[in-house]
């Protein structure tokens, strides 16, 4: 890992084993792009990527030469309307009307590893040996704003992180009004892009278009990276799959606001910008005032899909996730809210915890309803009390009863929100977002806390951590269950209000910094109506989220398969419900619900008393086999196999880092009479090693499953005879492949 710079050339090149990143000074003293992609020797002199010609209608920028415009340049960071009429990554209103910036470059620093960013969630090193970070430095002269470019490359894996810091140097009050994390201008246009986009229930969806002329999104303006589009997408060369060909993948850290944009242009050249959506952004610089952008993640594999999802599976698992539980095991859960809702009482919730000790659970959650007047969705929350009507010794009390049993205890809350319905809310009316003589929405019957405010934070803090003070709680369910709306701050004035959406954020992400360091052992484990914020920028706090709402298992097919692409299995809360199933009434199989599950955190979500003596012993046996195995499935390394967005079986596995064990999940959505043999090509595998497979008892070379494959044929192919195993709609496998 290096970073040079060749001063005959004013040439920068970021290289590792895997990757280069070639940029230098233009004429016009910005920034260039020349490469990225796979590793190339290092030289001087790169200068033939940057190519220049005259074209008709072409603004140029220098007078009596028409060979330099930034409109046919690859740049680090675009500026528009000095000869570049492209999306630029930045744009700042001057006190004169003016947007035109110049950005020139001054200087650089290199440092070995990693700087954090203020207030914001980001990769990290643990030695400064793992990374090493080179600042770019540029000013526009006029308006006295530096801008840091800080790029930091790992040395172990193909990864180059990006953000931007504005310094207001001058006199004159500006306001930013785009600030992308990332600018990337590729060389041509011969990709796809595959977003990850859907709904409440139905999140992730791996989305693919190939790129055309013109300008190709996905966003949220909803407060919140949403249920609708994540803040990750991939560039793919046409004929790349999962395991071969080259792809480009951009992960933005953060939980608000966002913007990923592929544009296009006539001349066949792609520009990629990342970072917070500059719709109702406006942040006020006035002299001596600063701005972090977040930081985003690039990833490059010339081996497939496979390849770039592990390298941000261990980087995101390893340097994003922190704290007491980034590298362990999770517990194996049961969480009330399926299984009560709001009808519950403290013997009840006793009798169920007690049950799911005696199947071997190790963690009961007490979900939504415990506290102040909340008998229903329209009161309550704000009021993080515990209602002694339904727990008369507070949430210590129901805590000391679930522990006693051998179990441990979580919690859920909703911090950021409010009932009117509330004491908090009658005290402080004016602590919600909301916009002065305009109607305000609800969502759910409830309102959105003004976090920008740190007096609200700290009112927030307070109740959550005299709660965690005094009672034995281990694990917190963080839920968001609306998006914002009428987003307008009573503590801003009005040439502020454009920074609101982003302070929310800050202050969620303050909260969440308060209470992981308070309480560095709790497990605190995200959600937000499911997966409305399932990013990087809450797996920073929170080492696993609630995947979605839906917890039907052939949906979360789809789900945790599109998940897989830039989340680590690790980091999907993902459990065993009821049938019928609460969001499609589906009749799924237990073995299948589990088969699922078991690719993330695993738990379960329902009654276990209201479940059949046979139901009971296999779910004792399903725990038995996640104790047995849960370091393999969170910890290795996911392999994406057979896609439910184009098939009707799906199937993955995961390979221990030693590749002397894999556990395969094979499922198909709807069953065939009379059907095909069928064989799966396996990966991952060493070849000269014999693997026993666990549905056979019979040993195979690993070079065999991976070419010949591993027969997945039903038994029942032809015609079912009496003592043969009979396949079913929505059916499932699992194979443990392991090392004698």
């Amino acid at each position: 890992m290096s970073i040079a710079f060749y001063k005959s050339t004013r040439t920068f090149h970021l290289f590792n084993d895997k990757i280069s990143y070639i940029m230098t000074v233009l004429p016009n003293r910005h920034m260039g792009q020349l490469y990225f992609g796979k590793r190339i020797h290092q030289k001087e002199d790169y200068s033939y990527l940057l190519e220049t010609a005259p074209r008709p209608m072409t603004s140029y920028l220098f007078e009596n030469d028409r060979s330099f415009s930034l409109e046919h340049t690859r740049q680090e960071y675009g500026v528009y309307g000095s000869s570049d009429y492209r999306q630029p990554a930045v744009e700042i209103l001057q006190e004169n009307g003016s947007r035109i910036c110049d950005f020139q470059y001054e200087g650089y620093q290199i440092h070995p590893g990693k700087p954090r960013l203020a207030g914001l969630p980001a990769t990290y090193t643990e030695a400064p040996e793992e990374a090493e970070t080179l600042t770019l430095i540029l000013k526009d002269p006029l308006t006295g704003v530096r801008l840091h470019l800080l790029y930091t490359i790992f040395a172990k894996e193909a990864v180059i992180t990006r953000s931007a810091c504005f310094f207001h140097e001058g006199n004159e009050t500006v306001h930013l009004t785009r600030a992308m994390s990332l600018c990337m201008d590729l060389p041509d246009d011969r990709y796809d892009m595959i977003q990850f986009s859907g709904a409440w229930a139905k999140e992730r969806h791996a989305k693919v278009r190939r790129l055309e002329m013109g300008i190709q999104s996905v966003g949220s303006l909803r407060g919140h990276s949403s249920h609708e589009h994540n803040p990750f997408v991939i560039l793919k060369r046409p004929n790349t799959d999962e395991f071969q060909g080259e792809a480009v993948g951009f992960s933005l850290v953060y939980s608000g606001n966002f913007l990923a944009q592929a544009e296009v242009d006539t001349h066949g050249t792609t520009r990629m910008l990342l970072g917070i959506h500059p719709d109702w952004f406006d942040w006020k610089l006035t002299p001596g005032a600063s701005f972090q952008t977040p930081e985003a993640v690039m990833v490059y594999t010339g081996n497939g899909l496979n390849d770039l999802s592990q390298t941000l599976h261990r980087l995101y698992r390893s340097r994003l996730a922190r704290g007491y539980w980034r590298d362990r095991t999770r517990p194996i859960l049961l969480n009330n809210w399926e299984a009560t809702y709001f009808d519950f009482t403290e013997d009840r919730l006793v009798e169920i915890a007690a049950k799911a000790k005696e199947c071997g659970v190790e963690l009961f959650v007490l979900d939504d309803g415990w506290f102040g007047a909340r008998r229903n969705d329209r009161a309550g929350l704000g009021d993080w009390v515990a209602a002694p009507s339904l727990l008369p010794e507070g949430i210590t009390g129901i805590a000391e009863k679930v522990t006693a049993l051998g179990l441990k205890f979580g919690l859920w809350f909703e911090p950021e929100m409010v009932n009117k319905d509330s004491d908090l809310y009658r005290a402080h009316p004016d602590w919600i977002l909301q916009t002065p003589d305009r109607a305000v929405s609800h969502g759910r019957f409830q309102y959105v806390l003004d976090f920008s405010r740190p007096e609200v934070v700290d009112c927030i803090y307070e109740m959550m951590a005299k709660i965690l003070s005094h009672a034995k709680v281990s694990y917190v369910k963080w839920d968001m269950n609306r998006s914002i709306s009428e987003c307008w701050s009573a503590a801003l004035p009005a040439d502020q209000q454009g920074e609101v959406f982003h302070r929310y954020i800050l202050g969620v992400y303050d909260l969440y910094e308060r209470l992981t360091s308070a309480f560095p052992e709790v497990l605190f484990e995200s959600c937000a109506s499911g997966g409305a914020r399932f990013d990087p920028g809450m797996l920073y706090y929170a080492p696993q989220a609630w995947t979605s709402d839906d917890t039907d298992a052939i949906e979360r097919l789809k789900i945790q398969y599109g998940s897989s692409y830039g989340y680590p299995v690790v980091s999907m809360g993902s459990h065993v419900s009821m049938c019928p199933n609460h969001q499609l009434n589906r009749n799924t199989p237990l073995h299948t619900r589990a088969n699922v599950a078991y690719f993330g955190t695993f738990g379960y979500e329902l009654d276990l008393n209201r479940l059949t003596p046979e139901e009971q012993e296999e779910v004792k046996k399903q725990i038995r086999f996640m104790k047995d195995h849960r370091e393999l499935i969170q910890f290795g390394d996911f392999y994406r196999l057979l896609s439910p967005f184009e098939n009707n079986e799906t199937a993955w596995m995961v390979v221990s880092p030693d590749r002397r064990q894999a556990l395969v999940g094979w499922y198909r959505i709807l069953n065939t009479v009379n059907d095909r043999f069928t064989r799966l090509s396996l990966t991952g595998l060493n070849p000269d090693l014999c693997y026993k497979n666990s549905a056979d008892g019979q040993l195979y070379y690993g070079d065999e499953l991976m070419n010949a494959g591993l027969v997945t044929s039903d038994s029942s192919a032809g015609e079912p005879v009496p003592g043969m195993e009979i396949s079913c709609d929505f059916d499932s496998r699992l194979y443990l492949l392991e090392t004698e």
